[in-house]
């Protein structure tokens, strides 16, 4: 989840459901909650660590921030050097991933096609808004992390292009690269701070609703999260010419033009065979998570949709 995080163009949520932990993840943070705060004022620590599933989210926390501040050299290399190849494997993912989400709608209705229609034209259009731009202040910082994690929890969204989108991609990216090598200021540390409180808050309250969501609408809700999967498609195809001084710097601000088929000049074979493995990497995961993963019982209509 981390990794996937990190790049504009997967979603974090995405990942939650190809390993089988995506309600339990909703249902954690949504305990963040009035007897939460009760249970922590009575000093009643075992409870309340049972209420948010506090293991769970520990464990999940430390790899995905692990994951962000190790990857994200990384993964912001392979989109300068390697653009085509990387975005041939976040296609795989994604369109194995929408077999799997596709998989947990358990009825067909009418208004379940038609919220497919909806999130696929959500999702297409998000795709193609231009970033804004601009140094983003405090306040500004503090919504980009509410609006980001909010579409991070939701599959088919990233929550990093969603920091492209708002101009602050670059600048929360380069302060999360300068924490582990010591090279971050006073003022970057107080920016992190306030853009991690924006998330905590978004999180929190987002979870809530999605998780309402999911206990009264699963139909539904699944059939419009399929539709933004489908729509963000356009995200990563991987016949993409940059037309910036390196790929990453126009990935992350939109500035290069989808390539057709017939007028790509480099060998199509390699990209197939990244976005074959990376499609049957999810679906052997998927099929294992499945057989072995069995998540404790921390809210027990959201384990039955599970």
């Amino acid at each position: 989840m981390g990794a996937a995080d990190s790049v504009p163009g997967v979603s974090g949520g995405t990942v939650a459901l190809i390993l089988g932990h995506y309600h339990q993840l909703v249902a954690a943070i949504s305990h963040f909650d009035r007897e939460a705060l009760s249970l922590a004022l009575a000093g009643k620590w075992r409870r309340l660590a049972e209420h948010i599933d506090l293991r769970f989210l520990i464990a999940l926390g430390l790899g995905v921030g692990i994951a962000i501040v190790s990857l994200a050299s990384l993964l912001h290399w392979l989109l300068e050097n390697r653009l085509p190849g990387t975005l041939a494997v976040f296609m795989g993912l994604i369109v194995a991933s929408i077999w799997i989400v596709a998989r947990q709608i358990q009825r067909w209705s009418t208004t379940a096609w038609v919220a497919v229609l909806l999130g696929t034209a959500v999702g297409y259009l998000i795709s193609s808004l231009s970033p804004l731009a601009g140094e983003p202040g405090l306040l500004y910082l503090f919504f980009s992390g509410v609006i980001a994690i909010t579409a991070m929890i939701l599959p088919g969204i990233s929550g990093s292009f969603v920091l492209v989108l708002l101009g602050v991609y670059h600048h929360v990216i380069g302060l999360v690269k300068a924490l582990p090598r010591g090279e971050l200021t006073l003022e970057g540390l107080i920016q992190i701070i306030v853009f991690a409180s924006g998330c905590a808050i978004g999180l929190a309250a987002f979870s809530r609703v999605l998780r309402w969501l999911l206990e009264h609408y699963q139909n539904v809700t699944f059939a419009c999260l399929l539709g933004l999967m489908i729509g963000s498609l356009k995200r990563v195809w991987p016949l993409q010419q940059p037309t910036a001084e390196t790929a990453a710097e126009k990935f992350s601000h939109r500035v290069f033009e989808l390539v057709p088929i017939s007028e790509w000049a480099q060998p199509l074979w390699p990209l197939l065979l990244l976005g074959i493995g990376a499609a049957s990497f999810v679906l052997a995961a998927e099929a294992i998570a499945v057989r072995t993963y069995t998540p404790r019982d921390v809210d027990a209509k959201l384990d039955e949709g599970a």
